[in-house]
């Protein structure tokens, strides 16, 4: 991460709610209370935040997808800009109860929204009656707003990153329900059990909000750099073993000055050894 502690302190994560709004179970989280707000531990939500993005890095090169939610108003800008910065689905306007538990019968619903869209295009809704192309133009409005961020999702998203627990409380009910990951930025007023991967701070104000997600994005642009084409194996071609190079020995050629006659060696050694007994008689005499 390309962040420090004082970075998450500038930005205001450490900020917590007002102490009779706090949630205990957020406790381990907390550094103090203080003229009646919540003090986050910004250690903690450091170490938390590196953890998550690891986790999302690891799951955007393994060829997965994670679906960004944050439907309150503070978060609703930064939540588009991000999911369409990486082509990621999200959801800014309004979570659709339904969206994981009962994807089959949203799939038909985009289907529909896709055939309206399609129809706009080629002018062939404009050639409706009057009151026939107003009713479908207000459900289009209608689906807009609920399939915003979600039009081209194809499956069910590995992951899901939530800003406010709380407020998306039906959304992260739904990816429990499923067993599906959540990295969520998690408050004082909130439950940090419900979600896999929890990041304590400030999920109220706007540029804790967007550092946060700054900083998700960075791991998630990562993952889809190390996306990697599936490797394909070269045909006609016979792997080399080591048992090869093994059996094969050099040929060595040696010169014929370097040879060695074994007469002349045989000729020099003999008087040698001829003179090594009668150094060995000379010298028991000597010692008598």
């Amino acid at each position: 991460m390309n962040i420090t502690i004082k970075d998450l302190l500038d930005a205001g994560v450490h900020f917590g709610h007002q102490v009779r709004r706090w949630n205990p179970k957020s406790k381990p989280y907390v550094y103090d209370h203080r003229h009646g707000i919540s003090i986050i531990n910004l250690e903690k939500t450091y170490g938390l935040l590196e953890k998550a993005c690891d986790f999302a890095e690891q799951l955007v090169a393994s060829g997965k997808d994670i679906l960004f939610v944050g439907t309150k108003r503070q978060a609703q800008e930064i939540i588009r800009e991000a999911g369409n910065t990486v082509g990621m689905p999200f959801c800014a306007n309004r979570w659709l109860g339904g969206t994981l538990t009962n994807f089959q019968t949203v799939e038909k619903s985009l289907e529909k929204y896709k055939r309206f869209l399609a129809m706009e295009a080629d002018g062939s809704l404009q050639k409706l009656p009057g009151k026939e192309s107003a009713a479908i133009r207000r459900e289009m409005a209608r689906m807009h707003r609920n399939f915003e961020g979600i039009l081209e999702m194809k499956k069910i998203p590995a992951a899901l990153f939530v800003v406010d627990v709380k407020t998306e409380a039906i959304a992260v009910a739904e990816a429990k329900r499923l067993k599906i990951p959540v990295v969520a930025l998690v408050d004082t007023n909130s439950d940090p059990t419900q979600v896999t991967y929890p990041i304590p701070g400030n999920d109220d104000a706007v540029k804790a909000v967007r550092l946060v997600v700054e900083v998700i994005l960075e791991a998630i642009q990562n993952g889809l750099a190390r996306r990697a084409e599936p490797v394909i194996p070269q045909k006609d071609i016979t792997p080399i073993l080591q048992r090869d190079f093994t059996e094969a020995q050099p040929e060595v050629t040696i010169s014929p000055d370097l040879m060695v006659d074994e007469e002349e060696v045989k000729q020099e050694q003999a008087p040698a050894e001829q003179a090594a007994p009668a150094a060995a008689e000379t010298t028991t005499e000597e010692n008598k």
